[in-house]
């Protein structure tokens, strides 16, 4: 069969990269507004309408316009689906991402149903963002995937250094989901009458801390680890999620001890998204796969002819 190269498939991975991490911004733009509410049933707006009406103002607006995001998001992921299926020689690899991030638009808006129908439980709406942070996992391995082979994974690091990378990977991991119950504890619940988890926020706003310092350690480590055993590559890429987060920890500081403002809230989350794609950009700097060797020809792929030897 001849071989089908499509471009096209890793420009729209990272678009479906870029859509899942902004879905989190989105998100805490309805939560921060007091619009969690604003349609107030699922799968229709209202009780009567799929749309929002002009009687439920701006907060209708503004749910039911994220609601609408769920739609461009599985429009990209059945894109990237698609043009994994079409790509000749096809990659077994990127159709199952695809298929993933695909299905999970559907599960992403499920969930957000049963936020709507249980009246914003905390609980629910931090399973709804942690279903966003896997799908950024899913979505980033599959933009990974069109710039590297379907070979088998090739250890750029020690294996002390991979048991480190990983580390990092789960405490970065903890804070996400410490980060999730803070919020749950937290003023902005996305509706005045939404209840609220009921944790103490000082004391799990504590525990947050400790596991990003926990964080930033381990990090650090990472770089000079990396740095010894002359991995520029990892190097770079633990620079670069250090980088993100002292200016996560910046917004973080400031927002808690000023109160929790809406434009900072709504900048660490942006954040969190970036922390955690960054973390990922780490745990895939540590291997490379390279490209499958070619097979001995066969019926359908004959050797190429012999070039003719000179009489002498």
């Amino acid at each position: 069969m001849p071989e089908v190269k499509l471009p096209a498939l890793r420009p729209m991975a990272l678009a479906s990269l870029i859509a899942n991490v902004g879905l989190i911004v989105t998100g805490a733009a309805v939560r921060l507004t007091d619009s969690g509410l604003g349609c107030p049933t699922w799968p229709k707006c209202t009780d009567g309408s799929y749309t929002t009406t002009q009687a439920m103002g701006v907060h209708g607006v503004i749910e039911f316009g994220n609601r609408l995001l769920t739609f461009v998001l599985a429009a990209i992921a059945l894109a990237c689906f698609i043009l994994a299926l079409l790509e000749r020689p096809r990659r077994k690899r990127q159709v199952r991402l695809s298929l993933g991030v695909l299905l999970g638009i559907p599960g992403q808006g499920v969930i957000g149903g049963i936020t709507v129908l249980t009246n914003l439980n905390p609980w629910v709406v931090g399973l709804h963002f942690l279903l966003s942070m896997a799908l950024i996992v899913a979505a980033y391995a599959l933009w990974r995937s069109t710039g590297e082979g379907d070979g088998a994974p090739v250890s750029l690091v020690p294996a002390p250094l991979r048991h480190l990378t990983w580390l990092t990977f789960l405490a970065s991991a903890a804070v996400v989901v410490l980060g999730v119950i803070v919020t749950g504890s937290g003023p902005h619940s996305g509706d005045n009458g939404a209840k609220r988890n009921g944790l103490d926020p000082a004391a799990i706003s504590q525990a947050h801390a400790d596991v990003v310092f926990l964080l930033v350690g381990l990090t650090i480590a990472l770089y000079f680890a990396f740095r010894a055993v002359d991995a520029p590559g990892p190097a770079r890429a633990a620079l670069i999620l250090f980088a993100v987060e002292m200016g996560q920890g910046l917004i973080g500081f400031v927002q808690y001890f000023t109160h929790l403002p809406v434009a900072l809230v709504a900048a660490h989350m942006l954040g969190a998204g970036l922390v955690w794609t960054s973390t990922l950009a780490v745990v895939w700097s540590i291997r490379e796969r390279p490209a499958v060797a070619a097979g001995p020809p066969t019926a359908d792929t004959p050797a190429p002819a012999q070039q003719p030897v000179p009489a002498t």
